[in-house]
């Protein structure tokens, strides 16, 4: 998510500020850890997979967000989708973007996407998308156990329902595909209403780690202890998914990076994760300059199916 003083900030020595919160998130040894990648100038998430035990692995890029690879899942059926960019209109327009996509569950499989984030890149049109009930049922199991990385009590049924409502709630509000969000969700906490917060010079809180917005039920930081609430209120529920979809005073949320994606192809959601995650993009390749460089990949994978098969994806080494 990127605040209105993003270009002036990426001309104030962005890389000399990346190696010195690398270097400080490689040396922390509190709690799970979580890897560091961009957001919007210093704004951190989590963006950390589950591993078969409660912690989570790690894979260092800048700051930020984070991504870690799911060490112990069954392996993959893993193919490689790269071609040269194409235009960014290339692709059909989505027909609704907030369809719950018919009745299509997907595939559990991860294929690694390079390139501009169209289908004539290789990447996956919309109709090759989850149905919303289909996706959600399928991460059910990751969402129940979800907060155990961060040594919280795991979601309950209510809870795990209050989450789908608010999802498709929002979605009908403000006009962002329900998967898409709900693909988000999992990209950032895996689902865990009591996700700390992280603070890389930002405050990134809640299910979306958005930017200083007012939803959590965890107000730690993972090193140091906050307000946890038990259960965490429907309200609240709503009000992270609020805040990391429609944006806060302090920054962008997935609707306006949406539009900062400035196509109407099946592009534009695979373009605002990236800008999502790391608040720029380099024209032509979602997955090159300082980011979580399978963080695009990835969603497009979790908006095809992809749940708990192993990624082969090696654009963060």
């Amino acid at each position: 998510m990127l605040d209105t003083s993003r270009l002036r900030r990426l001309l104030g020595g962005i890389w000399e500020r990346a190696a010195q919160l690398q270097a400080r998130a490689q040396q922390a040894s509190a709690a799970p850890v979580t890897d560091t990648a961009v957001r919007a100038m210093g704004t951190a998430g989590l963006d950390a997979s589950l591993t078969s035990a409660p912690s989570v692995a790690t894979e260092s890029s800048a700051w930020g967000s984070s991504s870690a690879a799911e060490t112990s899942a069954p392996a993959a059926s893993t193919t490689f989708a790269t071609s040269a960019a194409s235009s960014s209109t290339s692709a059909a327009a989505p027909a609704s973007t907030t369809s719950a996509g018919g009745t299509n569950a997907g595939s559990d499989s991860y294929t690694m996407y390079t390139g501009d984030g169209t289908t004539g890149a290789g990447w996956p049109a919309q109709s090759a998308w989850v149905d919303f009930d289909s996706m959600f049922t399928a991460n059910l199991a990751i969402l129940k156990v979800s907060c155990s990385q961060f040594s919280q009590p795991d979601n309950s049924d209510s809870e795990n329902d209050d989450l789908k409502s608010a999802i498709q709630s929002v979605a009908s509000t403000s006009g962002v595909d329900a998967r898409f969000i709900l693909a988000i969700v999992m990209q950032e906490s895996k689902g865990c209403v009591r996700v700390w917060t992280t603070n890389y010079g930002v405050q990134n809180p809640g299910l979306m780690q958005d930017h200083d917005g007012a939803g959590t039920c965890n107000t730690g930081t993972g090193t140091a202890a906050g307000t946890v609430q038990n259960p965490c209120p429907a309200s609240e529920i709503t009000q992270m998914i609020t805040d990391g979809t429609m944006g806060t005073a302090a920054g962008d949320g997935l609707k306006q990076v949406i539009s900062q994606a400035a196509c109407s192809d099946v592009s534009q959601y695979y373009k605002a994760s990236r800008l999502y995650n790391s608040g720029s993009m380099v024209s032509g390749d979602l997955g090159a300059g300082i980011a979580t460089h399978c963080y695009a990949s990835d969603i497009a994978n979790r908006l095809t199916g992809w749940v708990s098969a192993k990624t082969q994806c090696t654009l963060d080494g």
